[in-house]
């Protein structure tokens, strides 16, 4: 008896501990806590800050979904090795789905995809970003001005780097939770 109770006591504390782990990843000294989002993915915690000064509606919307819960256990559901991870869609899982509110229009800016910049995925029309969006793993100026820059990676890239690959992705890293670091215990 005693020895089931340890080796369960075991492995809850192998499955728990690491999870408790990346709990709480440590923000840049100079970081907004209202303008920062910290997202926990199956591969560690990734942190990014959002650029409310050159897309306010898009930062707004996705503090607004990151405090429902929106993105918890969302797949990243299309990744392409040397571009970018895609994840967002909390409807459907898929990549074709959105949230319940209005598409938002274009906030095009000059500041250029890098490595870490966080972009909002959109269908044809400049104007129907929702709620998906994508974090790229390198230099992707062939998107300058035709999507909207909404944030930057500050830490955790390293993690983005080990996001399984596909499109579709076959068994998908998740974020498994995402929220404003303001509102973060």
């Amino acid at each position: 008896m005693i020895r089931s109770l340890i080796a369960t006591f075991a492995v809850t504390a192998a499955l728990v501990l690491p999870a408790v782990a990346q709990t709480a990843p440590k923000l840049p000294a100079n970081a907004d806590p209202q303008n920062t989002i910290i997202m926990q993915t199956t591969k560690g915690p990734v942190v990014f800050v959002l650029r409310s000064d050159i897309a306010p509606k898009h930062a707004e919307r996705i503090k607004q979904l990151a405090r429902e819960g929106y993105y918890d256990n969302v797949p990243f559901h299309r990744v392409i090795d040397g571009f970018m991870a895609q994840t967002g869609d909390g409807q459907y899982g898929n990549g074709t789905g959105g949230s319940r509110y209005p598409d938002l229009p274009a906030e095009f800016s000059n500041v250029p995809f890098k490595r870490g910049t966080v972009g909002m995925a959109r269908a044809q029309s400049p104007n129907s970003a929702n709620s998906q969006f994508f974090i790229t793993f390198g230099d992707a100026s062939f998107l300058n001005g035709q999507y909207t820059v909404i944030g930057q990676v500050v830490s955790g890239m390293e993690n983005v780097d080990k996001i399984k690959r596909g499109e579709p992705v076959q068994n998908p890293d998740k974020i498994v939770s995402m929220k404003v670091a303001a509102d973060a215990k």
